[in-house]
């Protein structure tokens, strides 16, 4: 007879760090009827736990990881399974070097301190068995620590169950799972059947099969990550705690170095991309050591043995010191390096909680549970939502891709634009052979291939006088011509592929009822008319921000970014009405977009349609279907760089006539071909427009943003009750644009800031606003018709002070010094909006 209930709000499958976490955040939310289940023994499943290395440091260029690290941490701390013992990054290269006063300014802007930059001598003070003579510095983070994630599992499950909260059933398998009408509703087990509200899938390595079993996909890989265990080390017998030095990561080798009582550990990240699939995995029986640690595959660690001989000769070259333990250990990698949290799109109450490290899993399980109880979670998710995948980015074949090439990325020097090289050009614009032609340099954006720049504008340069980028790394995935193709577009007329825009139709009676409940903005508007709104989450910050279009009173039409694209569907699919009365419908591969901007672009448009597109005759923030030759346009009158013209929709089969035609049509008006580094950087930081990821997340509000409407409509929507208080409250930080003063670099070269880097006063102080909050540049580019290098950056109230000289950007572990240009949303190039209203 089954021990299991046969009902249960949540079922949490998986007994590592992660699954205990969910389930004991979830009791602390003050949910019961909770069942704990795993197929194996406790306290060590078999999963990835059980063998991690369980260090964790702390930051990361990601403000997303470092604030799922920090929370983890604390809880680590509270939970008495935290030994801190300091860790340092070392540099054997000029290159890491530079990464690692990149990785200086992170922590600034993220808050995590202290940390420091550290010589050879320093690190070898700290690390005394280390060759420092192969050195040029390191990184050193005090707040490092090792943690016993076992134990911390154990602890929160006992604290769940003693809550009268959960019910825990290890050593029992999931067989299968039903859905009915898009909805989880129950699991089969090896014990019983049990009728589920929701289902929480944290099951590490395993995670796809179990998606599988209910219709849903979590696309990662389990990876190999090799470890071996060296000792007795003479050094360490003496030693009074399991770590007493601190743990080594030599990044320029992949590896990283820890001790483990009178043991070394060392680990790589080093060898070639070793993955499996999830139906290799043995089962406990067959396996002989744990499921998750395969047999070690000498010739792959080889070579990293002699980079820590180099490293730490001292206990490396002992020859009394042996293997004590060797591994090749499996990890979860997923296609982009983020983990795989939350509802899944394809089953109502599924959840992921998949590809989460030890140094995240307390965060995770606080985060999740917070998102299933309130609706959103107090760290922005966004990059880890487990709905922004495209179906592409979850086939098995783009997966395995991607995380063979991700692998070396682990320990890598990754650029803020890097792009992938694996598994392209799935996704072709029908204008992709005109852009081709154009020298169209292609960049990444949900599997779409897009022009940032065209090498066929390269003659532009000249004429405008763009200086290149001395510094390889600001120069890196960039080019001059993006500035040329600007001024081109500020002076006559510039046409731009936008076919990865995400779109979607909402139909029917209840069309317009859904859409006031998603968004901020007054939906009750005439046919024809665009707008723009922000998306917002029950606590008020930001969700998303895109356009609607109303075609019809009972159809509108939903324009987004391709990236964020699947997650916005969600975000609407999730509040359609039951009865059917409204639906939603993902048109993106039915339509081609086109964008025409600049002085010009009218007379370019005028001259190939009879259509009245005057700015009497076509309002800006209007939509309509007009007649271009034989093909019938939806156009539509707006702008993201802050210039006359519209967005062209026509059939993606009609798509390259479309192109030819304004492309002929341009040439008397000088059209120029324009990239996404005009459309998405320059166009829109000189007009100051946010972008959602960037300026707009979940921790900020529409009132810091600088995006506060006259008056707040009166229908019911997400985030409502939150707007309406924090309107009436003082903002904690507001969005400001600064320019950058002086681009001068100790060496002479100028230095141009990426983003995220932070923003201090003069004197290296950092800014922090009353809610904690860092400044940090949300968005860095040129603003080439100004002449200016612009930042955008929340600023605490005290320093948003126009004309304000008082402040620097930190940037390679330097200050460059910036003025508060614009306090709010004014935009800097044509503040009165009047090219736009021309």
């Amino acid at each position: 007879m089954s021990t299991l209930p046969a009902r249960a709000r949540a079922v949490v499958i998986g007994c590592g760090i992660v699954g205990n976490a969910v389930a004991y955040h979830l009791a602390d939310q003050g949910w019961s009827d909770i069942v704990l289940l795993d197929k194996g023994p406790l306290p060590n499943p078999g999963g990835s736990t059980g063998h991690a290395s369980n260090f964790i440091f702390l930051v990361d260029h990601s403000k997303e990881m470092t604030q799922l690290t920090v929370e983890s941490t604390r809880q680590y701390q509270e939970l008495g399974v935290f030994t801190e013992c300091g860790g340092i990054e070392v540099a054997r290269t000029e290159e890491r070097m530079e990464e690692l006063r990149r990785r200086m300014a992170s922590a600034t802007s993220w808050g995590v301190e202290p940390v420091s930059l550290v010589t050879p001598a320093e690190i070898k003070e700290l690390v005394p068995y280390i060759d420092e003579s192969i050195l040029l510095g390191g990184f050193y983070t005090p707040g490092v620590g090792v943690v016993d994630s076992l134990r911390a599992g154990t602890i929160m499950r006992e604290r769940a169950v003693e809550a009268g909260a959960v019910q825990v059933s290890p050593n029992t398998e999931v067989g299968g799972m039903d859905v009915e009408h898009g909805r989880i509703r129950r699991v089969h087990t090896s014990r019983g059947t049990i009728e589920a509200e929701v289902v929480v899938i944290a099951c590490g390595v395993w995670s796809p099969l179990l998606a599988r079993m209910a219709g849903a996909r979590i696309p990662l890989v389990p990876m190999v990550h090799q470890m071996i265990d060296i000792g007795p080390v003479p050094r360490f017998e003496g030693s009074a705690s399991a770590i007493e030095y601190p743990i080594v990561r030599d990044m320029d080798v992949f590896m990283y170095e820890r001790q483990d009582g009178t043991s070394l550990e060392i680990g790589s990240y080093a060898h070639r991309s070793i993955q499996h699939e999830p139906e290799e995995i043995p089962s406990i029986e067959e396996a002989a050591l744990s499921p998750t640690e395969f047999p070690f595959t000498q010739a792959d660690f080889d070579p990293q043995l002699a980079d820590a001989l180099e490293l730490m000769p001292e206990i490396v070259g002992d020859e009394s010191v042996g293997v004590k333990y060797a591994i090749n250990g499996l990890i979860s990698l997923t296609p982009d390096g983020m983990p795989i949290l939350g509802e899944t799109p394809e089953v109502a109450g599924l959840w992921s909680a998949a590809a989460v490290w030890v140094k995240e899993g307390p965060a995770v399980g606080k985060s999740l549970a917070e998102w299933m109880v309130h609706g959103e979670s107090h760290i922005d998710l966004h990059s880890s939502d487990a709905s922004r995948f495209h179906d592409h980015q979850k086939t098995r074949a783009h997966v395995r891709a991607r995380t063979f090439e991700a692998f070396p990325k682990t320990y890598g020097i990754v650029h803020p634009a890097e792009q992938w090289s694996s598994d392209r050009g799935l996704r072709i614009s029908p204008l992709h052979d005109r852009t081709e032609a154009l020298g169209a340099v292609f960049h990444e954006a949900a599997g779409w291939e897009r022009p940032q720049w065209y090498e066929a504008n390269a003659p532009l340069v000249e004429r405008y006088g763009i200086a290149p980028r001395e510094a390889e790394w600001d120069a890196r995935w960039w080019s001059p011509i993006v500035n040329a193709e600007h001024l081109a577009m500020r002076e006559h007329a510039g046409v731009f592929d936008l076919s990865a825009f995400a779109i979607f139709d909402v139909q029917g009676s209840s069309a317009l009822d859904t859409l006031q409940r998603a968004v901020l903005a007054q939906m009750d508007v005439p046919v024809g008319r665009v707008v723009y709104t922000p998306v917002l989450g029950p606590g008020g910050g930001f969700r998303s921000d895109l356009t609607i279009m109303r075609l019809a009173d009972d159809a509108f039409r939903i324009v987004t970014g391709g990236a964020h694209g699947m997650a916005d569907r969600k975000l609407f699919a999730d509040l359609l009405p039951g009865d059917g009365s409204a639906s939603l419908v993902d048109v993106t591969t039915a339509w081609t977009t086109i964008g025409l901007w600049g002085p010009r672009a009218r007379d370019v448009l005028s001259s190939v349609t009879s259509d009245d597109v005057s700015h009497e005759g076509f309002p800006f923030a209007t939509c309509r279907t007009i007649e271009v030759g034989s093909q019938l346009v939806l156009a539509s009158r707006i702008s993201y760089v802050g210039d006359l013209g519209w967005e062209l929709y026509v059939p993606i089969e009609q798509g390259a006539r479309l192109w030819d035609v304004l492309w002929e049509a341009g040439a008397p008006h000088g059209l120029t071909a324009c990239g996404i580094g005009v459309y998405g950087t320059t166009g829109r930081l000189e007009k100051c427009y946010r972008a959602y990821g960037a300026e707009l997340e979940s921790e900020f509000t529409v009132v810091e943003a600088g995006m506060t409407r006259p008056t707040v409509k009166e229908q019911d929507f997400v985030g409502k009750e939150a707007h309406l208080r924090q309107r009436d409250e003082e903002p904690a930080a507001l969005l400001c644009t600064l320019t950058v003063d002086d681009h001068g670099s100790a060496s002479g070269v100028a230095r141009y800031p990426l983003g995220r880097e932070p923003v201090t006063l003069r004197d290296g102080t950092p800014l922090t606003d009353r809610k904690g909050r860092r400044s940090y540049v949300t968005s860095a580019g040129a603003g080439p018709s100004l002449d200016r290098y612009l930042l955008l950056a929340y600023l605490p109230p005290e320093h948003a002070v126009e004309g304000s000289t008082e402040l620097a950007v930190e940037y390679m572990n330097e200050r460059f010094p910036v003025t508060v240009a614009v306090a709010g949303s004014r935009p800097l190039f044509d503040p009165d909006n009047a090219r736009i209203r021309s």
